[in-house]
C-alpha cells in the first residue's frame, strides 16, 4: 500500500491502513511554510518536517512503546522563548538529517527510516520531493473590492487562509526532483490511496510533481480516493463530494481511479457523486467511516474495515 497526502488527513488514512498491512509507505507533501516546520525550513533550508513527523506518529503501534513515542514526537514546547511551539519530532528529524549528511536525498530518507525504527513504525515515510516546495494557488475573490478577480497566492499557509475560492494549485519549482524511493514504492504497490486531507494543499500537490504524477498514472496499482467528511475551511468551502473529484480530474486528467470511498452520512446526492466517480473510471463505495462524536473525523477502526472490504473485492 502507498498512501499520499499530508497533515491530519494522512494521519487518518495511515492510522487505518497500518491495521490492514505491514507493507505500507506514506508519500508526504513537503510544502508547509508555517509554524515549527516553516521556522526550521527558513532557518536551516531543510524539508519542512511536520507532515513527515505526523505520518511517522500515525504509524506507531498501539502498545506502550508506540504510544509513548507517538506522544513524544508530537509534543510541542510551551515557553516564552525560541523553542515555543517547536515539535520534538521536528527537531529529532532535522538533527538526524544533519548528522547523516545535510541536504542529500539519501540522508533525508535515511533520517526518516532511523526515526521510524526508533518509534517502531509499521511502515515507511517518504517525502514526495527531494527539495522544499511552495504552493501557488489561483484564488477568485481574494480581494473584496474585486470579487471576480483572480489572484495568485503563494505559500501553503496563505493558500489555506486567503478568503475566496481556490481554482487551482501549482508548485514552485514547477519540476522538482521526486523522491526516488517514493517512485519505487508507487511502482511496486498493489493499491495507492489518495486522501482524505486538505484537497488543494495536501492531496493535489502530489499530482503536480511531474515524475510522481507519471508514476501515479502508469502504475499497475489500483487507485483509491478517500473523500473528506466536510469541506476544508478556506480551501473547499461549499464543495460537494463530487466537486472534489471534478477538481481532481481537472488537475490530473490522465489519472484513472478504481474506487472512491465516501461516508454515507455526508453524501447528499449519491447519484451525482456516482456519476463523478464513473467519469474517473471507478466505482463508488459508501460506508460508515466517521467518528461517533459528530466531528469531521474518520474513525480508524471503521476506516480500516472499509479498506479491507474494498481490497478484498
Amino acid at each position: 500500500m502507498v498512501a499520499l497526502g499530508g497533515g491530519h488527513g494522512l494521519y487518518a488514512s495511515l492510522s487505518a491502513l497500518r491495521r490492514v498491512t505491514d507493507r505500507l509507505s506514506a508519500v508526504v507533501t513537503v510544502a508547509d511554510d508555517g509554524g515549527s516546520s516553516g521556522r526550521l525550513r527558513r532557518e536551516l533550508g531543510v524539508l519542512p518536517p511536520g507532515d513527515l513527523r505526523m505520518a511517522l506518529a500515525a504509524l506507531c503501534g498501539d502498545d506502550e512503546w508506540g504510544q509513548t513515542w507517538r506522544d513524544v514526537v508530537q509534543h510541542r514546547f510551551r515557553s516564552q522563548g525560541d523553542l515555543h511551539d517547536h515539535a520534538v519530532g521536528n527537531l529529532l528529524i532535522v538533527a538526524l538529517w544533519e548528522l547523516l549528511g545535510e541536504g542529500t536525498a539519501a540522508s533525508t530518507v535515511a533520517g526518516l527510516d532511523w526515526v521510524g525504527r526508533l518509534l517502531g513504525a509499521g511502515g515507511r515515510v517518504l517525502p514526495m520531493a527531494s527539495v522544499p516546495l511552495d504552493i501557488v494557488a489561483e484564488v477568485r475573490g481574494a480581494d473584496p473590492a474585486g470579487p471576480d478577480e483572480v489572484t495568485r497566492v503563494k505559500g501553503q499557509v496563505a493558500c489555506a487562509k486567503t478568503p475566496g475560492t481556490v481554482l487551482s494549485v501549482s508548485l514552485v519549482p514547477s519540476d522538482p526532483p521526486a523522491c526516488p524511493e517514493a517512485l519505487e514504492a508507487v511502482d511496486a504497490a498493489d493499491w495507492v490511496v489518495f486522501g482524505p486531507g486538505s484537497w488543494f494543499t495536501s492531496v493535489l500537490p502530489h499530482l503536480q510533481v511531474p515524475e510522481l504524477a507519471r508514476a501515479l498514472t502508469s502504475t499497475r496499482a489500483r487507485r483509491l480516493v478517500a473523500l473528506n467528511l466536510a469541506p476544508q475551511p478556506g480551501e473547499t468551502d461549499d464543495f460537494s463530494p463530487q466537486t472534489h473529484l471534478e477538481v481532481l480530474q481537472a488537475h490530473a486528467p490522465d489519472l484513472r481511479v478504481d474506487v472512491v470511498l465516501a461516508d454515507r452520512g455526508v453524501v447528499d446526492d449519491p447519484v451525482a457523486l456516482d456519476k463523478a466517480v464513473q467519469d474517473l473510471g471507478g466505482r463508488l463505495e459508501l460506508a460508515d467511516v466517521a467518528a461517533d462524536d459528530g466531528s469531521p473525523r474518520h474513525d480508524p477502526a471503521r476506516l480500516a474495515q472499509a479498506f479491507v472490504k474494498i481490497f478484498r473485492e
